[in-house]
């Protein structure tokens, strides 16, 4: 596992295909790290599946109903930054308003640049990309992989 130096701002994904750790940036996203701990915190993450995953491109999870049109009811500024979407870039899924992100979130597989500044980049995958890599493909997902558990890092057993 890799190594953690900031606990409180580490989240730990159990995945269908195995762990995701991910160091959240308060720098850059400092309402949507603290919203993301919060919907952790209170297990909303837990069993929500990988509903849009495009080869290539990147994999969207953070919807509860698994359609791409739910989430946890509460819409957050924009908090765009500087920092480029590269390959285990993890940033907010949103609607076309770009105050509209919610909960849904998406996880690069390689460079999409073509984001940037469009996005609130708020961690980056620190270890399991390999596990994110192997999610399966699709829009919609048919039998989709899932988040088993989202946990921030300093509250894991």
């Amino acid at each position: 596992m890799a190594d953690i130096k900031d606990p409180e701002n580490t989240l730990v994904l159990e995945t269908t295909k195995g762990n995701v750790i991910i160091e959240m940036r308060p720098d850059l996203a400092p309402t949507h790290v603290a919203r993301i701990k919060e919907l952790a915190r209170d297990g909303f993450y837990d069993g929500v599946p990988f509903h849009r995953v495009i080869d290539g491109f990147m994999a969207q999870t953070g919807d509860p109903t698994g359609t791409g049109m739910g989430g946890s009811g509460q819409k957050l500024r924009a908090e765009f930054s500087k920092e480029s979407h590269q390959r285990g870039t993890a940033s907010m899924a949103r609607a076309q308003d770009p105050n509209s992100a919610d909960s849904q979130f998406f996880i690069c597989f390689g460079d999409a640049s073509f984001l940037d500044g469009q996005y609130t980049v708020w961690g980056n995958v620190i270890d399991g990309m390999d596990n994110v890599d192997q999610i399966k493909r699709g829009e919609p997902v048919a039998d989709p992989d899932k988040i088993v558990s989202m946990k921030v890092a300093a509250d894991a057993a």
